[in-house]
């Protein structure tokens, strides 16, 4: 049930043919970004769609008050930014790298000849928008009617599969700062402590440092009410 809160378009760069993939790579230009450094910034047009190949990316909005609300984090092998090339419009959202990351940059000339040449690749990009919009439905409608205890279990959760796909320990640490924790989950710090407080003496996660580990994955469920 935890995949209808993720966009998790990594099938994107795996399921396309030999030559589309070739033909992506060859374009691709790499760029070391620093942690808490942007990618893009909402309102600015698009010059071109992005490639995560290491670290982690979110995805916010800053209301009229200054307050972040994030939309998403992105794993390693997720593409972003294309919605905005699709829709011939500015970006709707913030992107900023949360760890050290490395991103390959396709300039739009090149994302837009490589979609025109491949009807495989402009297939799955549609797949992978219209998966975006029953999401994003989906985080919305959460935000709206669920308890604060609730999001926060779902972002936990969301997280442990997201840092997950990455670790082949057995152990998966969620390392996302409490501040970005809370903005995610859209409450404020000193709520979102009390709740982890409470998870914790209930023995749902383990707090090591800035560190979580989720120990009840069952109950954690339960109370996201998914």
């Amino acid at each position: 049930m935890i995949s209808k809160f993720i966009f998790n378009n990594q099938y994107l760069f795996e399921d396309l043919p030999l030559f589309d993939k070739e033909t992506l790579q060859k374009v691709m230009q790499l760029k070391n970004y620093r942690k808490n450094e942007a990618i893009f910034t909402e309102g600015t047009m698009p010059n071109g769609i992005f490639f995560l190949k290491n670290g982690k990316v979110k995805k916010y909005k800053v209301d009229n008050d200054g307050r972040e609300q994030i939309i998403y984090i992105y794993n390693a092998g997720e593409f972003f930014g294309y919605s905005a090339i699709l829709s011939n419009d500015t970006y709707g959202d913030t992107t900023l790298a949360i760890e050290n990351s490395v991103i390959a940059f396709i300039s739009k000339e090149n994302f837009l000849k490589i979609l025109d040449q491949s009807d495989f690749f402009s297939k799955l990009l549609l797949k992978s928008l219209s998966h975006e919009f029953s999401v994003m439905a989906n985080l919305m409608t959460v935000l709206s009617q669920r308890t604060v205890r609730e999001r926060v279990a779902l972002s936990l959760l969301i997280l442990h599969r997201k840092y997950k796909c990455n670790i082949a320990e057995n152990k998966t640490y969620i390392t996302l700062s409490r501040t970005d924790l809370a903005n995610m989950v859209g409450t404020a710090n000193e709520t979102l402590a009390r709740i982890l407080h409470d998870f914790r003496e209930d023995r749902l996660i383990v707090m090591e440092a800035r560190k979580i580990l989720l120990v009840d994955l069952e109950r954690l469920t339960r109370i996201a009410n998914i």
